[in-house]
């Protein structure tokens, strides 16, 4: 499953189904199917219209990121669950250090839960994502930052071995029954929240959605805007593996439901 939807999203992502638009488009061109090549080059043209000059890709992952506004800080919490995807592991594995991306505000928080629930104990999973699966493992670097913060080691458990949401969830269910912990925050990104809650549910674990990481301001509407191009289509390839992500593991029977509330 790992390896497919890898490979799957390498062909699905927005910018490589536009470049296979484009090609094809060529291609009927050569081979004189003219009509039809100027219709696909026409739906290639609207295509990055809409992902680079427009703000969909805003609006698809602001739907995901209000599925679960976080709630007032409890009194009390037993522990804090974090999910890997915040620096780039290949860059970090290679210069040291832990060189936050967009998704490192998941582990800002985390530190920041710790200074607030001293009894927390913390849960980092994230082990090397990658399709060669050649990166450094997330869970190695961040112990680099969790020291250097100064949480007591004591405190953390680490899995290493998750290359995705799913393998996440599973060693973390394991990790809670060898420790005997009940409900637990569960820290990620805004976007990626609903399939890791319906993940997390789906595997009987009760866990309290606390979002770290948004990428909308929540009250973006459907405009033109050219000024971030790059930013726009990132959004949009953001929100678009999202779910493609939740669909795919309904339909492979690993979560229960498609939109969890």
């Amino acid at each position: 499953m790992f390896f497919f939807a890898k490979i799957f999203w390498l062909v699905s992502q927005p910018v490589t189904v536009l470049f296979l638009l484009m090609a094809l488009s060529v291609l009927l061109m050569l081979l004189s199917f003219r009509r039809l090549a100027v219709a696909v080059g026409l739906v290639s043209l609207v295509l990055v219209f809409l992902t680079f000059y427009t703000t969909a890709g805003a609006l698809v992952v602001q739907e995901l990121e209000d599925r679960f506004p976080r709630p007032a800080p409890p009194a009390d919490v037993a522990c804090v669950i974090v999910l890997g995807g915040g620096i780039p592991t290949q860059v970090d594995g290679a210069r040291g250090g832990y060189d936050l991306d967009d998704g490192g505000d998941r582990y800002i928080e985390t530190v920041r839960l710790a200074g607030l629930y001293p009894g927390a104990k913390i849960i980092m999973s994230g082990g090397d994502g990658s399709l060669e699966g050649v990166s450094m493992k997330e869970a190695d670097i961040i112990r680099r930052m969790f020291d250097d913060f100064h949480i007591d080691p004591a405190r953390v458990e680490y899995d290493a071995l998750s290359r995705d949401t799913y393998e996440n969830a599973v060693n973390v269910r394991a990790i809670l029954q060898r420790l005997n912990l009940g409900h637990c925050l569960l820290v990620t990104s805004g976007f990626h929240m609903p399939r890791a809650v319906a993940i997390f549910r789906n595997l009987g674990m009760e866990v309290t959605p606390w979002v770290a990481d948004y990428r909308t301001t929540g009250k973006e509407g459907l405009k033109v805007t050219v000024a971030y191009p790059l930013i726009n289509a990132g959004l949009l390839s953001t929100g678009l593996r999202e779910w493609i992500g939740i669909v795919a593991y309904y339909v492979a029977g690993r979560v229960s439901t498609l939109y969890p509330q």
